[in-house]
């Protein structure tokens, strides 16, 4: 299996922007469907969005779309989520997690189709 660690979180200013890394190491990066989570304070977590192994499809929560970007690159075994227009309610702690998927077109949604889990990187929104 896969492992993945975040990094680039951090606190910034509403309107502000972010971006997170996730490094994958231990398995075949591009054999994997990639996805980010967040949980906020005293919530379940949630999706964000995610990406196929080629990083050809994705697909993102209403609440981020025009917002938020995942990409990946396979030869750096890295998924990035670029993230603009900061807003309060952003504040969580955001996971990467990873699932091994045979084709290009199986992407979910569901955090319960995720095997691998980082382990998370703190992002803050200030108003």
């Amino acid at each position: 299996q896969v492992q993945m660690k975040e990094t680039g979180g951090g606190l910034v200013q509403a309107g502000g922007s972010l971006r997170l890394l996730c490094v994958g190491s231990g398995g075949t990066f591009s054999r994997y469907a990639m996805g980010w989570f967040s949980q906020p304070p005293g919530k379940e977590r949630e999706f964000v969005n995610a990406i196929s192994q080629s990083g050809a499809r994705t697909t993102d929560a209403d609440s981020v779309k025009g917002r938020f970007t995942i990409s990946r690159d396979n030869a750096k075994n890295t998924v990035y989520l670029q993230m603009n227009s900061l807003k309060p309610e952003d504040t969580a702690v955001y996971y990467c997690a990873a699932y091994r998927v045979y084709s290009d077109y199986v992407l979910s949604t569901s955090r319960y189709e995720y095997k691998s889990w980082g382990q998370g990187t703190q992002v803050t929104v200030s108003s």
